[in-house]
């Protein structure tokens, strides 16, 4: 199946359903999904609509002209439309801890995600066998506190030159330079325990055991200037104990981790999230 995929959203108003539905109807399209949300407080509107384009009147090239032909009659409507192919290239970065890289791997190896695996970087070696056993190219560069500029330049030229769509940093363990956040604006994914900002700094769950928490989480959000801060996309918990050691806290915290980060690199590469400021439409 053919398909286009269109996120908008817009100041509400009556007939925006009715503009883009009869526009899709018009050129021979079907639809095949829609969801809307109208948000009350800021009276704004939004829409995800998919429709198959196999018996389309209109070319995949001519598409994007007629879509903002409509768009214009909502003056401050902001879209993006994209297509079923190619899929989006998707770059991993990462560390040394394995356990979100290995599932994003995995999932992408059992058809869970629509997107082509294109490289993994890492500032250590330490993942190249796991990135090669799922026949990803791996790039290692070392980072330290004097080469920091030249090994985000390098970062950035093989992203650019290998036409990635997402970077995940899947526990990648380096906080990124603002130009770099801002080149990638809306494009980058990170995953972190759910403790921040109550258990900052070092050695998050020992802080937590000692406080006794009940539950422990993890939230994946788009990376933004301000340091995990970005909108939130999915975000998740699973209960502790007394019982619980510190080992169990960080095996737990793992497992919510990867389960998190895949879910929202999958709702991304499936099209359903808009961002809205600093929160998220998740459809």
């Amino acid at each position: 199946m053919h398909t286009a995929t269109l996120l908008c959203s817009c100041t509400d108003r009556t007939g925006i359903v009715a503009a883009l539905t009869t526009f899709v109807a018009e050129y021979g399209g079907n639809i095949i999904d829609l969801d809307q949300h109208t948000d009350n407080d800021s009276h704004h509107f939004f829409m995800r609509l998919v429709w198959d384009m196999s018996s389309s009147a209109l070319s995949r090239e001519d598409i994007p002209g007629a879509v903002a032909l409509v768009a214009k009659k909502f003056v401050d409507m902001r879209w993006n439309l994209s297509f079923g192919t190619p899929k989006p290239r998707v770059a991993i970065m990462a560390s040394t801890a394995p356990h979100c890289l290995a599932d994003l791997l995995l999932r992408h190896q059992m058809g869970e995600l629509n997107g082509e695996m294109a490289m993994v970087i890492a500032n250590h070696d330490d993942l190249r066998e796991l990135s090669e056993h799922f026949r990803v190219p791996f790039h290692s560069i070392p980072i330290t506190k004097d080469n920091k500029a030249e090994a985000e330049a390098e970062q950035l030229r093989l992203l650019e030159e290998n036409d990635i769509d997402l970077v995940v940093l899947a526990r990648y363990m380096q906080i990124l330079s603002p130009a770099f956040v801002s080149a990638w604006e809306g494009k980058i994914i990170n995953i972190h325990h759910s403790f921040l900002p109550a258990f900052v700094g070092a050695r998050p769950y020992h802080q937590a055991k000692a406080r006794g928490v009940k539950i422990i989480g993890a939230t994946a959000h788009y990376v933004t200037a301000e340091l995990d801060q970005g909108p939130i996309i999915v975000q998740d918990v699973t209960d502790v104990s007394h019982r619980d050691e510190v080992e169990d806290l960080i095996r737990k915290g793992r497992d919510i981790e990867r389960q998190v980060l895949g879910t929202a690199v999958r709702l991304h590469l499936e099209r359903r999230v808009l961002v809205s400021g600093n929160r998220t439409i998740v459809f």
